[in-house]
């Protein structure tokens, strides 16, 4: 069973930068592509990151790219998002995602795809 945790939220300035982990409690993480969405007030889930069980494939959402980093430890059951130059259009709540994987380098970006969500964990920026 996977059960996924959400944590490193929190506020920060413009420019700052935060990074969050995803951790599965689970014994098979590394069968799993995880994916990170976030969802701000008022407005529909969107992919921000995906990246695939091998760690070899990752993609990113236009309005994250060159700032955002998606990475993952199987050892430690745990997926991260490293958040750089952030903005205030980046606050949202958001949440990580975990989709089984039979191929090493699929990493899915769409919220459908995937079978286990977090609880989310809240990023405000404040300009």
């Amino acid at each position: 069973q996977v059960q996924l945790v959400e944590s490193g939220g929190g506020l920060v300035q413009v420019g700052g930068s935060l990074r969050l982990s995803c951790a599965d409690s689970g014994r098979s993480f590394s069968n799993y592509a995880m994916g990170w969405f976030r969802q701000a007030p008022a407005k529909e889930r969107e992919f921000v990151a995906t990246i695939s069980r091998g760690a070899d494939t990752t993609y990113y959402a236009d309005s994250v790219k060159d700032r955002f980093t998606v990475s993952r430890d199987n050892a430690k059951n745990t997926v991260y998002l490293q958040m750089n130059s952030l903005k205030p259009e980046d606050t949202a709540v958001y949440y990580c995602a975990a989709r089984y994987s039979v191929g090493w380098s699929f990493a899915p970006r769409s919220s459908d795809q995937y079978n286990y969500w977090g609880q989310g964990t809240q990023v405000t920026v404040s300009s």
